[in-house]
């Protein structure tokens, strides 16, 4: 009954004019017949080949502030719905699959990640790419899940210029190194669906070999340039988030943390997920 009354509330809510982020979250926007809303196909130049990627263009002539939204290993949550949302509200919403991965030529690897989601920014600055999606270009921020969020948290940390990054659920790639070669091998053979040119021995090996250097712990004082919005879940992975925040915080870092009791891929918290990341996007992009 609770849950019925709850429902109504939100009709009704939305019939008499529901708050923005309600209307972003629920509610189609206006048509725009001169500026309509678009998904348009991306070809992101990275390191000798071109990515594919879809920026989520909304409604309007802009310059609309931009989103990327870097996914995990291997990518099987794309989280989508995040964009359609994030298009809602009035962003550019890019997607995009590292090398190796998702149908992208070239060979899959973590150093490859980072390099990816550089030359998504390059690209993005770019003024034809500018003008065609109408983007503005001083604007940008970055969603990370699970391993993206830990291509999100390096990648912001070499790009103060950023206005924010969302960590999703983020695994710290660069722990694996406190594991055995075996575990962390069987690890990638169950994550490895869709990825081109690599082996979890290869992998494994990877990670073992750079992990020092790509801890997040390694991160603190660069990453604490950029405002940081940090949201765990009951995947195991928190604890390694939770010590992030605390160094962000002691490196005098803007960052706000929320862990949710829900799985990885935040299956039954999905409105929550972005009601969050847009409540705290807002004022940074706006």
């Amino acid at each position: 009954m609770r849950s019925l009354w709850s429902a109504i509330g939100l009709l009704c809510c939305l019939a008499s004019g529901a708050a923005p982020l309600e209307r972003a979250i629920f509610t189609d926007p206006p048509h725009d017949a001169r500026h309509p809303a678009a998904m348009v196909v991306l070809h992101i130049p990275s390191h000798g080949v071109l990515i594919n990627g879809i920026a989520y263009v909304p409604a309007g002539g802009g310059p609309h502030p931009v989103v990327v939204i870097c996914h995990g290993l291997p990518g099987n949550e794309k989280n989508l719905d995040i964009a359609q949302t994030l298009r809602r509200a009035g962003y550019i919403a890019v997607t995009f699959n590292y090398r190796g991965s998702w149908g992208s030529p070239g060979s899959f690897s973590f150093a490859g990640n980072l390099e990816d989601a550089g030359a998504v920014l390059d690209y993005l600055a770019d003024l034809q790419t500018v003008q065609t999606l109408g983007a503005d270009s001083r604007r940008i921020a970055l969603v990370g899940h699970s391993m993206g969020g830990w291509v999100t948290a390096h990648t912001a940390a070499h790009h103060p210029e950023l206005k924010g990054a969302v960590l999703i659920s983020a695994a710290d790639m660069g722990r694996s190194t406190a594991a055995d070669r075996d575990v962390v091998i069987a690890r990638m053979r169950d994550d490895m669906e869709s990825l081109a040119g690599v082996t979890p021995e290869s992998m494994a090996d990877e990670l073992i070999e750079h992990g020092r250097l790509w801890r997040f712990d390694t991160l603190d004082q660069a990453l604490s340039r950029v405002p940081v919005l940090v949201l765990s879940s009951d995947d195991g992975l928190a604890p390694q988030t939770d010590r992030l925040v605390i160094g962000l915080r002691e490196a005098g870092g803007r960052v706000e943390a929320f862990h949710a009791s829900t799985d990885h891929g935040w299956s039954d918290h999905r409105i929550e997920l972005q009601q969050r990341i847009l409540r705290w996007l807002n004022p940074l992009m706006h």
